[in-house]
């Protein structure tokens, strides 16, 4: 099971390998970049999760799913409650940072291509509402903490996002057992099939831009990162095992909790002139040690669902 997760992961890692090295050659601009990572956000992301739901109706399944939205919800307001009580900074700029950075995983860019490859649309099926939770909690608690400002909160960024709005539509699918034609669901699938390639590669091009060396100088981001990658994911699969959940919803949930620390935590730090440099260094060093941890979590979550 080990070997095949870590084959998973290292095929996601040759991706991101080639993204660095096309920044590298000069291939991949900012201004390209910015738009891939738009493209992938408002059109790519939506498609997964829409894809994930064009299936028949089923009680059970409809069940787990709402089990899987009041995990990542509980998921969220732990990861919260423990990294006030964890990670503490004289620093307030960079607390806001590393607070953020091991709440708020990268579930959309690495969990999807994980959860397809190793569960297929099931994996997503229940995945997405763990993306749903995150858009929500993101432009809420999330904002907040950044900013710094109660005024900043809209009730219009939490719940209208591509990540909601992909789930809004797929559960209307599902839960009405609409059946999609051909001609919508095939260029649905062709979107979604990027949802793999594109995001390894922005992520490789966000790499070679940061200053890993600086990052690996500084004690606090380790031991951030470490509560991230598995202090967090350990605790989130103690809890759902012992609670009896198990199967792919066991399985997709520890994916999208063992994600290595969100690409938005650098744009939300630079944005609330937080501590930049140190969410760079957040999001690209757990993403490189992201290539141990999620294998070990992963293949433990295989052998207790």
């Amino acid at each position: 099971m080990f070997l095949n997760v870590f084959t998973q992961v290292v095929i996601l890692f040759i991706l991101i390998f080639l993204g660095a090295i096309l920044t590298k050659k000069g291939v991949f601009t900012e201004k390209g970049i910015s738009s891939m990572t738009d493209m992938v956000l408002l059109l790519v992301t939506p498609c997964v999760i829409i894809k994930s739901f064009i299936r028949e109706f089923d009680s059970t399944t409809f069940k787990k799913l709402l089990i899987s939205f009041l995990i990542a919800i509980l998921s969220h307001i732990g990861f919260i409650i423990l990294s006030r009580v964890l990670l503490r900074d004289k620093n307030e700029r960079s607390q806001k940072v590393l607070q953020f950075g091991v709440i708020f995983s990268n579930c959309g860019y690495m969990s999807i291509p994980l959860q397809q490859a190793l569960l297929g649309d099931d994996g997503i099926f229940y995945g997405a509402s763990y993306i749903a939770i995150f858009q929500i909690f993101i432009w809420s608690y999330g904002l907040l903490l950044m900013s710094g400002d109660k005024k900043v909160l809209s009730p219009k960024k939490m719940l209208i996002n591509p990540g909601v709005i992909g789930v809004s539509i797929g559960l209307i699918i599902f839960l009405l057992s609409i059946p999609v034609p051909k001609v919508i669901a095939e260029p649905i699938s062709y979107l979604a099939s990027l949802n793999t390639p594109l995001p390894m590669l922005i992520i490789g091009y966000h790499l070679m831009k940061s200053n890993i060396l600086e990052g690996l100088r500084n004690i606090k981001c380790f031991f951030a990162i470490g509560i991230k990658l598995f202090l967090f994911p350990l605790l989130a699969l103690l809890v759902m095992y012992l609670c009896g959940v198990r199967g792919t919803m066991l399985i997709s949930s520890v994916i999208s909790c063992s994600a290595p620390t969100a690409a938005i935590t650098t744009m939300f730090s630079d944005k609330y002139s937080c501590d930049t440099a140190l969410s760079v260094n957040m999001v690209s060093i757990s993403t490189l040690l992201s290539l141990i941890s999620m294998p070990i979590l992963i293949t433990l979550a295989q052998h207790l669902a």
